[in-house]
């Protein structure tokens, strides 16, 4: 058996061994890890219209940006500094550093939980209005009908769990585009969820309750506690396991897994159910950290996500979703937000900074896929001026 190397947009790679040809002379590809592969000339062609917008073509055309691996990690020290030297009384405290990461703990979570589906290649633009439906039916559970914290916290992750699940049926098994799919879901959830709360407020919830996200040990937030912990299983699994690997194959460049035996629509779906187990998860512990909850919660987590998401693409590892690079990015928005804040005092503020973010991120992948498509044409036309050359000379 040969080893044959395919390549794959991300960097992602996996060595792919080539079995004895069946009777029909075909190929066939056993995965021997990750994979690294690009199919044939044709398919390139015949999939460039169709990746045009996927999360993937985003990522690859992020990563080229040179603001340098670590270059998140200098803005937030400058954003500290700005910050340090226009509000010290306000900014430079021990209650600032809570509230940042009080504030980013459940978008930390989230951002995580939306990082399987954009690895794997689809958009899931319900992960706003999934939070905010579950936080709707967590709170009714433990403070209208008295539910026990562990049935409603299950009963929460399992609604979320089918949402993802929903989604997942309309994209791989319908064929609906993720981002349609996922659009059309999320306004079905914010219809559910002003249903059961009669669009009023919701709770308050026990105070019981409330205790897993009111808990500071030694000063810190529990809340960025779970959200660290989750952050390290989360990178573990993507860059260590098997699974990471092909999710990312998955993602990157699906004809070229599926070449590799990578079963992609399994892959693809059980991302999109992990991420409705995120929301879930986020909810429960939105839930219990504001006690009462507005049908409208899930609107304002939406873009911060998707923000963190996309500039992480641009952090520690250039070029594809990483979680290093969530939790800087995430920290770099939650730090901009709330030095603005506290400066302007104004409401509309933290929207504005994470949609400039995410607008500048989108639109700078935008401009270098022009570039890179233009520096691509001269060079086959270069190439093939050159061979008309030395074909004219011999």
């Amino acid at each position: 058996m040969a080893p044959h190397r395919l390549g794959l947009p991300n960097g992602v790679g996996c060595l792919v061994m080539a079995e004895k040809s069946p009777p029909d002379g075909t190929t066939q590809m056993v995965d021997r890890g990750v994979v690294d592969a690009v199919p044939a000339q044709t398919a390139r062609h015949g999939a460039h219209a169709r990746t045009a917008m996927r999360p993937s073509s985003l990522v690859a055309n992020l990563g080229q940006l040179r603001l340098g691996r670590f270059g998140g990690l200098g803005l937030i020290v400058a954003l500290v500094v700005i910050f340090g030297f226009w509000i010290p009384d306000t900014f430079l405290t021990a209650a600032t550093a809570q509230a940042v990461t009080r504030n980013q703990a459940i978008t930390i979570i989230l951002s995580l939980s939306l990082m399987a589906s954009l690895s794997a290649g689809v958009f899931d633009l319900s992960v706003g209005q999934n939070v905010g439906l579950g936080a709707v039916v967590c709170i009714s559970l433990v403070s209208k009908y008295h539910w026990d914290t562990v049935p409603a916290c299950l009963a929460t992750v399992l609604v979320c769990a089918a949402v993802g699940g929903i989604n997942a049926l309309l994209i791989v098994v319908v064929g609906i585009d993720s981002f349609i799919a996922t659009l059309g879901v999320g306004s079905v959830l914010l219809a559910a969820a002003e249903y059961l709360s009669k669009s009023q407020y919701v709770g308050p919830a026990p105070t019981d309750f409330q205790k897993m996200a009111g808990w500071q040990p030694f000063g810190v937030p529990v809340l960025i506690i779970y959200a660290l912990v989750l952050a390290l299983a989360a990178w573990y699994v993507l860059e260590h396991t098997p699974v990471g690997r092909r999710l990312y194959a998955t993602g990157a460049n699906p004809d070229a897994a599926r070449l590799a035996g990578i079963a992609t629509k399994k892959y693809v779906a059980c991302a999109l159910i992990l991420t409705g187990i995120g929301c879930g998860v986020a909810a429960i512990l939105l839930s219990a950290a504001v006690g009462s909850i507005s049908s409208s919660v899930g609107s304002s987590y939406l873009l911060p996500p998707f923000a963190g998401c996309f500039l992480a693409t641009t952090q520690i590892k250039p070029g594809r979703y990483n979680v290093g690079g969530l939790l800087v990015s995430l920290f770099l928005l939650g730090i901009g937000v709330e030095g603005l804040s506290l400066v302007k005092g104004d409401v509309w503020i933290p929207d504005l900074f994470n949609g400039v973010a995410l607008v500048l991120a989108v639109g700078l992948t935008v401009v270098l896929h022009r570039r890179a498509a233009s520096r691509s044409k001269r060079r086959a036309i270069s190439t093939e001026t050159s061979r008309e050359d030395r074909t004219k000379l011999a």
